[in-house]
């Protein structure tokens, strides 16, 4: 799913827009103990409560696709009833009205899911009228493409609220406040079917993490069968060591440059694409040999990859270009260049000593003083 996707769905979370039909719930202690649940419409709840859930909903589509809201497909092997894509298909037709069949859900998420306190499970069933879009993107509501119809469900976790001292108007006096237990914004959440291309796509589903580094694959395997991606940050670290292990001894200032300049130029190549820019091995082999990498370091690449990603694993260009900086670090220095300035810096030996040269173009300050270049 794209951020276009995304932000279409999280406007469904407003009063004036939703169309969401029910929202059932389950309250889990830290012993994995089920407390409490719930099923009703939501419709029907008052307005105070359906405000508070509509923000709760709309944090689970807040991420960065390829980072912290992923994609994840389910294997083609496994289709039947009995599979985890059939028992999500079963659920979503129940439209959250089948008591036995919600609590087999929320017994599947318990025993896979390991947390240290409590949580709340919380899932909402949805039947969006898409509208149709008109080539320049404006909405034509009359127009219906497509009804999606779809499970939603975010994981929060129920927190004591923090002590303190709160006012009592009616003795005029402050005294020891009362702890609640609060429920905190979703730490993940799996929408089902994904919403790609404005479409129902029940192969596939949308996983949301808040924590990036930690997307729970061993849960997301147990409960869906799903195969996870690498993190975004292992992404970056497993880009720089396949860098490093390919150029070998010739991984220079200059060699390094080069990679990054030309992942700019795809980066710029593809800016008018809605879709995250994700480069297979094949694509990564191409961006190197293209960066000036001799046929000789390149005759070791795909062994190098396999190793440090393996042969299916994609590359998430976001993860791995800084757009923000170009970094070059030493122990005692740092410069930071915009990315698309690298030719501000070189590397040349003055005096029998390597140094890092950086053009000064235009005004210079020094600790916030105006001096002559």
């Amino acid at each position: 799913m794209i951020k276009s996707e995304l932000a279409e769905l999280k406007k469904l979370y407003t009063q004036k827009n939703c169309t969401v039909t029910r929202i059932a719930g389950c309250y889990v202690d830290g012993d994995k103990n089920k407390k409490s649940v719930f099923a009703r419409s939501f419709l029907a709840l008052p307005d105070e409560e359906m405000f508070k859930y509509f923000e709760i909903l709309r944090k689970g589509l807040s991420g960065t696709p390829g980072k912290t809201c992923i994609d994840l497909t389910f294997p083609l092997e496994e289709t039947t009833d009995d599979s985890p894509q059939g028992f999500m298909l079963r659920l979503r037709e129940s439209g959250l009205k089948d008591d036995a069949l919600l609590d087999e859900y929320y017994n599947r998420i318990i025993s896979s899911f390991e947390y240290v306190g409590n949580y709340l499970i919380m899932v909402v069933h949805d039947a969006y009228d898409v509208p149709g879009k008109t080539s320049d993107g404006l909405d034509l509501d009359d127009a219906s493409d497509d009804v999606y119809e779809y499970i939603y469900t975010v994981i929060c976790p129920v927190n004591l609220s923090e002590p303190g001292l709160a006012y009592d108007p009616v003795t005029n006096e402050f005294h020891n406040r009362v702890r609640d237990w609060v429920v905190d914004m979703p730490m993940m959440g799996f929408l089902f079917p994904a919403f790609n291309d404005r479409c129902s796509d029940i192969s596939s589903m949308m996983y949301y993490s808040k924590n990036a580094e930690n997307l729970n694959e061993e849960m997301m395997d147990m409960l869906f069968g799903c195969k996870l991606p690498l993190t975004a940050g292992s992404q970056k670290e497993t880009f720089q060591a396949l860098v490093e292990e390919t150029l070998g001894e010739t991984c220079e200032f200059e060699a390094v440059k080069n990679i990054h300049e030309k992942m700019a130029e795809l980066i710029e190549d593809h800016k008018e694409e809605l879709k995250p820019l994700v480069l297979d091995k094949n694509e990564v082999k191409t961006l190197f040999a293209s960066s000036g990498v001799s046929n000789e370091k390149m005759s070791e690449f795909d062994e190098h990859y396999e190793k440090a990603a393996g042969p299916d694993t994609p590359i998430y260009m976001n993860n791995v270009y800084n757009t923000r900086s170009f970094d070059v670090k030493t122990p005692d220095v740092t410069i930071k260049v915009k990315p698309d300035r690298t030719d501000l810096i070189g590397n040349r030996v003055i005096d029998d000593r390597p140094c890092l040269v950086v053009e000064l173009n235009g005004d210079v300050e020094v600790n916030g003083i105006a001096v002559r270049a």
